[in-house]
């Protein structure tokens, strides 16, 4: 996430702005499992849940209307799933 002009302006308000982004995912059977504040090109970085695709792009996109943010998402699979992956490619 980058912070936006309006982010910026209202720092203080972000561990708010925070809560309110755990408890909408949580009404949305998902979760903000991890947020990190970094510095270099992203403000910050959040590893969210969700039940699938659909959900976690309206959860990230329902959290950047509101202004503060911009985002950038990319999904990541866990090593399970990696594994699962790296098995099914085919022979060459």
């Amino acid at each position: 996430m980058e912070y936006t002009e309006q982010g910026i302006a209202n720092i203080d308000e972000s561990p708010d702005r925070l809560a309110d982004a755990r408890e909408l995912a949580e009404s949305m059977d998902s979760a903000v499992d991890e947020f990190y504040l970094t510095f270099g090109e992203y403000d910050a970085v959040a590893v969210i849940e969700a039940p699938d695709d659909e959900t976690a792009a309206q959860l990230v996109l329902t959290v950047s209307r509101a202004g503060a943010i911009s985002s950038e998402t990319l999904k990541a699979f866990p090593e399970d799933e990696y594994r699962e992956v790296i098995e099914g490619l085919p022979e060459q």
